[in-house]
């Protein structure tokens, strides 16, 4: 019997990978859709967010620990630029302001405890690939918003320290965003809308129907602002924790249980 945190941790963010994995790009007709559809699996969001914790449990180098595991877990939904930045051996960044650097970030908001070192090592983390101020700066608000929630602050603290310190405008919610969202894996066309999922949400479940609810990238939001969320209710129901831990292999599960213990 698997021992599940009382307060996960990435687990918020993996859950929200796993379940969103089979949304992605599909028009959902209702709030009420299926969390446990077997077809659910983990995608490159999960992979990625193991490699940081992975990082931060045994001081590991992030550029060639995120190029191993991307290696290991082909045709996790990888991304164009990122799978040629895997089959290279020089493992140089290259400019990207995808969302891939904001999607894998939350286990550094739950490891350290000032909010200046954790967005140096959230930096330290998306260069690697996502050299573009835009994709360091994604990394850097999911990672605040992720340590901000988990340190007792307000959902109106966080949205001014966000919008304040990244430009992003949370002046929307996502009722008001559906009816006109694209499909966008930029992380400034998808982070702060999986932040806003998370400021709008009632509790964890709410947070993730809204983030897929928005029929983008659905995996990727609702990874984001899982994280956010896990941090900020301090709980994840325990059926989807067992549902979501019984799609991951063993050596996922092992560090996931690892970074679980020593920071839930």
């Amino acid at each position: 019997m698997i021992q599940l945190p009382s307060h996960p941790t990435i687990l918020g963010s993996i859950a929200g990978d796993v379940i969103g994995s089979i949304y992605e790009m599909k028009e959902i007709d209702s709030f009420d859709f299926d969390f446990y559809d077997e077809r659910c699996r983990f995608t490159d969001d999960t992979i990625l967010t193991v490699a940081v914790a992975d990082c931060i449990l045994n001081q590991k180098d992030y550029a060639k620990t995120i190029w191993e595991y991307g290696r290991k877990y082909p045709g996790r939904g990888f991304g164009g630029t990122f799978r040629k930045w895997l089959e290279s051996e020089e493992r140089q960044p290259y400019g990207s302001f995808g969302n891939g650097s904001a999607m894998r970030v939350s286990a550094v908001g739950f490891a350290y405890d000032d909010l200046d070192q954790v967005l140096a090592v959230a930096k330290q983390s998306a260069e690697v690939t996502h050299n573009h101020p835009e994709g360091i700066k994604g990394a850097q608000a999911t990672a605040a918003a992720v340590f901000l929630a988990r340190t007792g602050k307000s959902k109106a603290e966080i949205r001014q320290y966000i919008a304040n310190t990244f430009a992003y405008d949370l002046n929307f919610t996502i009722e008001s965003l559906r009816p006109h969202y694209g499909f966008d894996v930029s992380c400034q066309g998808s982070v702060p809308q999986a932040i806003v999922a998370f400021l709008d949400g009632s509790d964890y479940e709410n947070t993730i129907r809204l983030a897929i609810s928005l029929n983008g990238d659905s995996d990727t939001i609702a990874c984001i602002a899982g994280g956010i969320a896990a941090a900020y209710y301090k709980v994840v129901p325990q059926e989807i924790l067992e549902f979501v831990v019984g799609k991951l292999d063993e050596e996922l599960l092992e560090v996931v249980l690892a970074f679980e213990g020593r920071y839930a």
